[in-house]
């Protein structure tokens, strides 16, 4: 079998959590071998529980080290003398406490990449930057929910997430530059960043942005989640061809007096009240198996469980636990996906 692409790359992990440890899980899933140096009590994460630490830190080594001792300090230039990258996922003032910069570890190994992954900057002070709370300081809460009701987040941890693959990419970027140094990544800009299109829209047009019911997109129409005789259905109409092709096979009422994108977003009420209607002819996943053969983006909602046993291929075995595949295909590779390790396992 092929060695991973990231096979013989040396990363060392410092940090608690999702951002930093989903990270560097990703780059242990292309083949890197990652080392977490946790604190005497390991990272918070093991106290959430331990499918949630597996979730975030499968196939990594764990070295248990006390970084505000002498030894601790000794023992961390050690690793840093052997490894490629240090990504640090902590306050800005823990992060130069503790000397995990690329000006303090220099002296051990100039070659390294240190990635500061913080909320707001390693510049900036410490003030609280969990998923959440960025999400709603950047805008995302406010654009998220129905129009009517109160802002909403989403499901699931998209700034960490998001702020982790993004910390990824520039750790390695560094490396390929073939030139250590300091990569810094934080929750703010990486949020401010996914919101492309509603920024320029704002700081060009001076467009502000707005929320529509049932998640409806703000350019194309119709592109939202709509009710079905039984569960709603994304549909999601980005150009005219799509929109002939749904519009025939769902019989949809006047179609073609709105043949054009900027025709159907000026009549945004009349259409989605036309779609509206014919949908509630058929299920949400009768729309689906009509409508995907004809190439229309339109999905059934699903709960997660449900999207879990419809790609049974997404989940693999790490050890004792189940858990979701990487998303990175790399032919003629396959992960060997091992076990979240103990505490201090390693060293």
């Amino acid at each position: 079998m092929t060695a991973g692409p990231l096979a013989g790359i040396r990363i060392l992990e410092v940090g608690h959590m999702l951002a930093g440890p989903y990270a560097t899980m990703m780059l242990a899933d292309l083949g890197a071998e990652v080392t977490k140096i946790e604190p005497p009590g390991g990272d918070i994460s093991r106290q959430v529980g331990d499918a949630y630490f597996a979730s975030l830190n499968r196939g990594k080594r764990s070295v248990r080290l006390d970084l505000t001792t002498e030894a601790g300090q000794e023992r961390l230039g050690e690793l840093v003398g052997g490894a490629h990258a240090l990504l640090v996922n902590l306050k800005p003032s823990a992060i130069h406490r503790l000397g995990l910069t690329y000006e303090a570890l220099k002296r051990w190994n100039e070659q390294i990449v240190c990635v500061a992954l913080t909320g707001y900057g390693l510049a900036a002070g410490d003030a609280p930057a969990f998923d959440y709370v960025v999400q709603a300081a950047v805008g995302v809460a406010a654009l998220t929910g129905d129009p009517d009701g109160p802002p909403a987040l989403p499901g699931y941890s998209a700034a960490d997430n998001s702020t982790g693959l993004t910390a990824a990419l520039g750790l390695l970027a560094q490396i390929v530059s073939g030139r250590g140094g300091q990569v810094e990544v934080c929750l703010r800009d990486v949020m401010l960043s996914q919101l492309n299109y509603r920024a320029s829209a704002y700081l060009n047009e001076g467009t502000e942005p707005r929320r529509l019911p049932l998640g409806a997109h703000s350019y194309y129409v119709p592109a939202q989640l709509f009710p079905t005789a039984e569960g709603h259905l994304a549909l999601f109409v980005t150009h005219d061809g799509f929109w002939k092709s749904f519009a025939a096979e769902a019989d949809v009422e006047g179609f073609e007096g709105f043949p054009t994108m900027a025709e159907r977003a000026s009549h945004r009420d009349e259409v989605l009240a036309a779609v509206t209607k014919a949908l509630a002819a058929d299920t949400a996943t009768g729309w689906e198996a009509r409508l995907r053969p004809l190439g229309v983006p339109a999905a059934a909602v699903r709960t997660l469980p449900e999207a879990l046993r419809a790609t049974p291929e997404a989940v693999v075995t790490a050890g004792e636990y189940r858990l979701v595949a990487s998303p990175v295909r790399v032919a003629g590779y396959e992960p060997e996906y091992g076990p979240p390790p103990g505490l201090g396992e390693h060293g």
